[in-house]
This record gives C-alpha cells, sequence and structure tokens, in this order.
C-alpha cells in the first residue's frame, strides 16, 4: 500500500480540533450556530456489474443436545473480580480523515473497480442503544503516483474477470438452507452473494412513505442543537450508563443519579438521586414508563475503594421517582449481596445476571421472584434478554471448558420453557432478540476483530430447536456485540423475521470516502435477501432499532457534514431522511464526541440524543476542550 500524501491544503487536520472550555455540570450550553451542509448525492451502484446473488452456502450443526440439568439462577464459581475492567477509552471522533484502522478490513474491490465481492444484514428494539465504532475517512493516494482508486483499463478487466470467477465458484458450492433438526440444514453461509436483487431493484434509494412505522418525515429535516449537556468532572471512570425517552421527557443516569430534561431544551425537570453509580440499565421500558437500573452500594471510600454493584432498582420514569430497590443473597445463605453485571425489563419481570447468578423481582412491588442457587453442575445465569419475551444466556461446565445453553424462560417463574445448547467452541453468547428469539456468538473465537460475532442462531423458543445458523464474516459485517454483556449488542436489529446488519466500511465511488450498506437475513432460511440501503459516499449506515416493519439508522457523517437519521423500509430498502444535522464545525465537533461504540443513541419524534456510558478525569490535553455527557438535536 503507497503512503498516504501530505494533508491536502483544503483538508481539516488528521486530529480533531479542541473545543471552548467545559462548563459546569447540570445547565444546557447554548447551541452553536451553524449553517447545513448540503446532503451528498447517492452513489452509482457499487453491485451493478456483478453477477446474480448466490444463495448462502450451508453446513452444520444438528439437532441441540439435550440441555444441562437445572433451571433458573443456579449460582457459578465465584466470579474473577469484583470491578469490572473498565472499556477502553473512546475515541475522540470520527470522520476526519485518518490512516486505515487495523482489525477492521472490509474485503475491497480492486482499485478502480466500484464493486467488492461481499454482503451484509442488522436487529431491532425500541428507543435502544445501538453499536459500532464511528471510523474516519481514509487518506486520499498521492496524486499522480498510480495509486489510491486510479487504474489502469488493462488491470481493471483483468480484476473484474477474476472477481467474477471468484463469485462463479462461490455460487457453485451454495446449498439450500432448511428448517429442521437435520445436520446439512441449520447453517447458511453468507459467501457469494452480492445481496442486490433481480432487475436491479432494492437498491435503496429515496423514498415517500412510511406506512411501516410511526416515524414521520417533519416539513423541514435541517435539524438544529437542541442542548448539550457538559461532562460532569469526576475523579476516575464512572459509568453513567442509560437514557430513555419518554412523551414528555429525555431521562439520562448522571453521577449517582437519574435525571429528566426537558426533550427540546434540555432543562431539569427532576432527578432521582441513588447511593452510587448506576452501572446497568435496561434499555427496555414498560408502556407507563418504568424501567429497571442497577446500582452501587455506595460511593467510593478509604475503607473500600470499589463499592459493589449489588442494588436492582425501578424507576417511574413518568413520576420522577425510584419505586424500589433492593439487593438479593445467594441461596447459600449469609449476607453478603450478589454482585450484577446487567438488568432487563420483561413485562412485569425485571432480571438481572452476572457471574454470580441470576435473580429476578417483580416490577411493581419489587418481590423476590428467584435468586442464584447453589448446585453440582456448576450453572449460572450469565444475563437475561428482555423486551416482548424473557430469555437467558446459561453457563455451566468448568472455565476452561464452559458449556452454554440459551432458555427461553417464563416471566413469573423463571422456569424454562426451552433449551437450545449452544455448540462448542462458544464461551460467550449475546441475546439480539427475544421475539423471534435470536442469538450472536463467536464461535470458536473465530471472529478476530473484537466483535464477539462470528455466527447468529435463529431459535424456535417454543421448541428450543435451531432454525438457522447464519454465518457473518467479521470481516464483511459491523455490527458488534459485548463479549461479557448479554443484551449489549449494537447496530444489528431484527424484525419482519429478518436480521439487518451493516457492512463493514468500505471503498465509495468519490476520492477519498468510504461507504457502507444495510441488509437483511431471512431467519427462517438464512438466506442472505436481495436488496440493500446504500449509505452514500463519505457516510456510515448504522441501524438503530426497528419502527414497526421500517428500521431507523443513523448515517455516520463524512468530517465535514453532519449525520443524519433515516427510515429504511423493510422491504424495499427505500429511505426517507428524518433527520439532517448542522454542517458547521462547532456543532459538528460536539457530535463527532460520541464513539458508536461506547456511547447511547436514541431516535424519536424529530429528536436524536446521543449520550455517553462511560465518563472519566480530564485529561492534560482535553483543558480547554468542551466535553459533553448529552447532544440533542430536533426538527422543527
Amino acid at each position: 500500500m503507497t503512503q498516504p500524501p501530505q494533508q491536502p491544503p483544503n483538508e481539516p487536520p488528521n486530529q480533531p480540533p479542541a473545543g471552548p472550555p467545559s462548563g459546569g455540570f447540570g445547565a444546557p450550553q447554548d447551541p452553536p450556530p451553524g449553517g447545513f451542509g448540503e446532503p451528498t448525492p447517492p452513489p452509482a451502484d457499487p453491485f451493478a456489474k456483478q453477477p446474480p446473488p448466490a444463495g448462502p452456502a450451508t453446513g452444520g450443526y444438528g439437532s441441540p443436545p439435550t440441555p444441562p440439568a437445572g433451571g433458573y439462577g443456579s449460582p457459578p464459581p465465584p466470579p474473577p473480580g469484583s470491578y469490572p475492567t473498565p472499556p477502553a477509552p473512546q475515541p475522540n471522533g470520527y470522520g476526519y480523515p485518518q490512516a486505515p484502522q487495523p482489525g477492521y478490513g472490509y474485503p475491497q474491490g480492486a482499485p478502480g473497480q466500484p464493486g467488492y465481492p461481499g454482503q451484509p444484514g442488522m436487529p431491532q428494539q425500541g428507543y435502544g442503544y445501538p453499536t459500532q465504532p464511528m471510523y474516519g475517512a481514509p487518506q486520499p493516494g498521492p496524486a499522480g503516483s498510480g495509486g489510491g482508486k486510479k487504474f489502469s483499463t488493462q488491470m481493471q478487466i483483468i480484476v473484474a474477470a477474476a472477481v467474477a470467477v471468484v463469485l462463479i465458484i462461490g455460487a457453485a458450492v451454495v446449498y439450500t438452507s432448511t428448517r429442521g433438526d437435520d445436520d446439512k440444514g441449520n447453517q447458511a453461509s453468507t459467501s457469494g452473494s452480492t445481496g442486490g436483487s433481480e432487475g436491479g431493484e432494492g437498491k435503496g434509494g429515496e423514498g415517500d412513505g412510511l406506512a411501516g412505522g410511526s416515524e414521520k418525515a417533519p416539513g423541514s429535516t435541517k435539524s438544529k442543537v437542541a442542548f448539550q449537556l457538559p461532562q460532569p468532572e469526576v475523579a476516575s471512570v464512572t459509568s453513567v450508563k442509560g437514557s430513555w425517552l419518554t412523551d414528555k421527557a429525555y431521562v439520562k443516569s448522571g453521577v449517582s443519579e437519574v435525571v429528566a430534561h426537558d426533550r427540546d431544551k434540555g432543562t431539569k425537570l427532576w432527578s432521582v438521586p441513588v447511593p452510587g453509580e448506576v452501572c446497568g440499565a435496561s434499555r427496555h421500558m414498560t408502556k407507563d414508563y418504568k424501567t429497571a437500573i442497577l446500582f452501587k452500594e455506595g460511593k467510593p471510600t478509604k475503607e473500600k475503594k470499589y463499592p459493589a454493584c449489588n442494588q436492582v432498582g425501578v424507576v417511574d420514569l413518568a413520576a420522577g421517582k425510584l419505586l424500589w430497590s433492593k439487593s438479593v443473597t445467594a441461596a447459600t445463605g449469609g449476607d453478603r449481596p450478589v454482585q450484577f453485571n446487567e438488568v432487563t425489563l420483561s413485562g412485569t419481570t425485571v432480571a438481572a445476571g452476572g457471574t454470580s447468578g441470576g435473580a429476578a423481582f417483580n416490577l411493581t412491588s419489587g418481590a423476590e421472584l428467584w435468586k442464584p442457587k447453589v448446585g453440582a453442575d456448576r450453572c449460572y445465569d450469565m444475563g437475561y434478554g428482555g423486551g416482548e419475551a424473557l430469555a437467558v444466556v446459561r453457563k455451566c461446565g468448568s472455565y476452561d471448558s464452559p458449556q452454554l445453553t440459551i432458555q427461553a424462560l417464563n416471566p413469573a417463574t423463571g422456569a424454562p420453557l426451552s433449551s437450545y445448547q449452544m455448540p462448542a467452541g462458544v464461551e460467550y453468547a449475546s441475546i439480539v432478540s427475544t421475539k423471534p428469539l435470536v442469538v450472536a456468538a463467536n464461535v470458536g473465537d473465530t471472529a478476530g476483530d473484537g466483535s464477539a460475532i462470528s455466527d447468529f442462531f435463529s431459535i424456535d423458543a417454543a421448541t428450543g430447536k435451531l432454525i438457522v445458523r447464519i454465518s457473518a464474516d467479521a470481516e464483511k459485517y459491523a455490527a458488534r456485540c459485548g463479549s461479557t454483556d448479554v443484551e449489549n449488542c449494537r447496530a444489528a436489529v431484527v424484525g419482519n423475521n429478518r436480521l439487518y446488519l451493516p457492512t463493514e466500511d468500505h471503498d465509495g465511488t468519490s476520492e477519498y470516502g468510504d461507504t457502507n450498506e444495510v441488509v437483511a437475513f431471512d431467519l427462517t432460511t438464512g438466506k442472505l435477501l436481495g436488496g440493500r440501503a446504500d449509505a452514500g459516499d463519505r457516510y456510515s449506515l448504522v441501524p438503530l432499532r426497528m419502527d414497526g416493519t421500517n428500521v431507523i439508522a443513523y448515517k455516520k457523517p463524512p468530517y465535514d457534514k453532519g449525520g443524519q437519521i433515516v427510515s429504511i423500509d423493510g422491504e424495499t430498502f427505500k429511505q426517507t431522511l428524518l433527520m439532517e444535522n448542522p454542517g458547521d464545525e462547532a456543532v459538528r465537533d460536539a457530535e463527532t464526541l460520541f464513539s458508536i461504540d461506547h456511547s447511547e443513541l436514541l431516535y424519536g419524534e424529530g429528536r436524536f440524543y446521543l449520550s455517553k456510558q462511560l465518563i472519566s478525569e480530564r485529561r492534560d490535553s482535553q483543558a480547554d476542550e468542551k466535553l459533553y455527557l448529552v447532544v440533542g438535536f430536533r426538527t422543527d
């Protein structure tokens, strides 16, 4: 690869500019002035010259083995540590030209070619958080060097022919995936198909109808800054997990509190203090705006530097009240509360899980439904997936040879309704959706990119039988899950019996910009469906959630424009622009401070909020920089 040239005179520097100094926490900041950048026109179809898509290859796993003995809550071996290691600090932004990042290589088309041999897919959950880091635009190639995208006509022909041969070979080894227990019918590979549809349809251009969802395009899609909340000053890494959007408020966890803000102005409506950090939060809410949180038993002291995350509570987001909070001890006895890593909500059940086992409570009364139990099988509930149904990832066996089982649960009792045993070589699994039941896992640690996803498993929740296993090449698809958190997948959404995923960024048609697409897999056959939504040159699509049968997605912007929110028709992939953020420098700087992997992104009713999950002590290099906890946008 040729070395990048010196920075062009009209391009911004490789490092994001430092912002003005930060103000105190609490009062919203005045929005900076700014105009709006013109949106980049959609690129030519990068797949137009590719052969017809091939169906996915199959292979694989047969009938799931008999689930391990034991029901819910059985305790595990003692946790390796009482204080989780905080994730790596998030980057200071995205979108500025920079050298390609290692470990996220998307198969590139030949220089000069618009296409590439690959495809993609994606998941769900309402007003929750999504996933994946924000990457910068690649450096331009040296002028006249022969590098970059300029390529001789003869070499274009040679490479195009080679790509065609590869695709034809891939098509020759494709098998149809069928539902059931047959060893040959439960896995679908994504090799060999371009993701396009017959006759060039399904590219995902501009649409004018939103019949499949409730989010409507406003009269003007140009947004403005609603408010900016400064990041609180803290002495160490501090959790501020949790954000929710109600009919009247944007609610966000702060330092040992949960705070409601006016959706358009950011003014404080109410605050609910808690004894320690908010170390976990459910992305789900009830229809009357109740949700679950985890918080630490207190603040750090000299005697106890790392208070345990062992308190479970329910917050009424409409009334601004902590309805109840409590801890639970293991069934072995003693008075030491169990520590939890995450919490979720399904119906009237609040379920918390972690390496010490799982427990559940009644949403209204706080009554204990089940708790960790001791058993000879060394099994425990790692964590739960909530929403429309309740499911658990249950871990048994030794540390060196674990066995994971996915169980659909009765939310009222925790009794297993069905069980599916994950294949050998799976140490962690994440629940993408509970209805339908879709699980992501890194089988045999083959993903290799930190995404924690090599395969998705579509499971019949009624019988525990595998419907189909979908291979998701980490070099092609950009969804990501937390390796130890059960309900922390981003950029993968489920709806319409489909899994929607973004592709990794790859060369676009412009000189310096990358782009990507959103594609879909059928959850019954595992096949990559025809059609896709194109991000457009220098933009990158990140699915956030379902809206009826539509997909709400964020378009990460290039360095010189604001981000966008679009609604993607779940069938045709046509896009409707819902919001375009200001393109002036001050607003861009604030928007690009938020990394997709470590932030919470919410969109609803013409409002879009980006917020942090972890904050840390201000570094010396940030002395004159504005740091934000939340930035909100709205359309008129």
